[in-house]
């Protein structure tokens, strides 16, 4: 079984806008999964407004890489593919919904976020994106 998630890719001076859920312990790039019917602009565009209260400016949406890992929290097997996007957007990230805390995370914050995370943040520090 595999979880198909959307992310934002936001980069600023070397850090990446993370996002921890309410009772969670680890941080996630903000995003979520699909709705039926959805495209995977529709779902960045609903999820990102959802959790930070900001809207993602459409047609500066980008593919930035898909990636895939063993879901974190799920029983072995249960993999997730997050396909992510950098885009330009209006407001100011605000934890919303569920989200209880937002942080700028770096490099070394590498342990504090979900396996599939790990992979984007080890992509971001090797091409000199993340700090």
């Amino acid at each position: 079984m595999t979880i198909d998630k959307i992310a934002w890719i936001h980069l600023e001076d070397g850090k990446i806008l993370s996002t921890r859920s309410r009772g969670k312990d680890v941080y996630y790039i903000p995003g979520g999964k699909r709705e039926p019917g959805e495209t995977d602009l529709d779902t960045l565009i609903r999820e990102i407004d959802e959790e930070l209260a900001v809207a993602i400016i459409p047609a500066s949406a980008t593919h930035f890489g898909t990636f895939q890992a063993q879901a974190h929290g799920h029983a072995n097997g249960v993999a997730v593919q997050m396909t992510c996007y950098t885009a330009d957007h209006r407001g100011t990230p605000t934890p919303s919904s569920e989200i209880e805390e937002l942080g700028w995370l770096t490099y070394a914050d590498r342990d504090r976020v979900s396996p599939v995370d790990q992979i984007i943040f080890d992509h971001l520090h090797q091409t000199g994106r993340l700090a």
